[in-house]
């Protein structure tokens, strides 16, 4: 196993000793079902946000409830080794409840990244980051890249 993929408990561990070593951290979550290019752009710039980037990675069960039974289409584990593999990336955790807020609640991290198609109201976490005195950023999404289109092309062009 990659030794970024870590269990919530370990992950806060490793989060303390990045701070008191003085090390800013950032927090992002996702699905990240078929890694695409918007992942990879959207990964690298929360990335620059900080001095380290941590990964909140919803759970297959967690993913069935926001996208429905027939998702996530890659299990959790392959989606946690291949996120780990990225350069950008520093830490890998999954959750499994619906939304990040109980692993924000853990890592607090000094900036929150959400993607540009989030209102800012609507950013879970952001009330907890900001009250600690973090901050959250907004990266912008790239258009026509997502998951749920690699699936549509790849029915559309395989369809017997």
């Amino acid at each position: 196993m990659n030794p970024k993929i870590v269990e919530r408990q370990e992950l806060q561990q490793q989060v303390e000793a990045l701070k008191k070593s003085g090390r800013r951290v950032v927090f992002t979550n996702g699905c990240f079902e078929l890694l695409h290019v918007g992942h990879v752009r959207y990964l690298e710039a929360a990335r620059a946000q900080g001095d380290c980037l941590v990964v909140g990675l919803n759970s297959d069960g967690s993913v069935r409830q926001i996208k429905g039974l027939k998702r996530p289409v890659v299990p959790e584990q392959e989606r946690a080794e291949v996120l780990a593999s990225l350069a950008c990336v520093d830490l890998v955790t999954i959750f499994d409840e619906p939304d990040p807020l109980a692993t924000i609640r853990k890592v607090m991290p000094d900036v929150l990244v959400k993607g540009a198609d989030w209102a800012e109201d609507a950013i879970i976490g952001r009330e907890f980051v900001e009250g600690h005195g973090g901050r959250v950023v907004r990266i912008p999404v790239t258009e026509g890249a997502s998951t749920t289109r690699i699936i549509e092309t790849i029915l559309a062009k395989y369809r017997a």
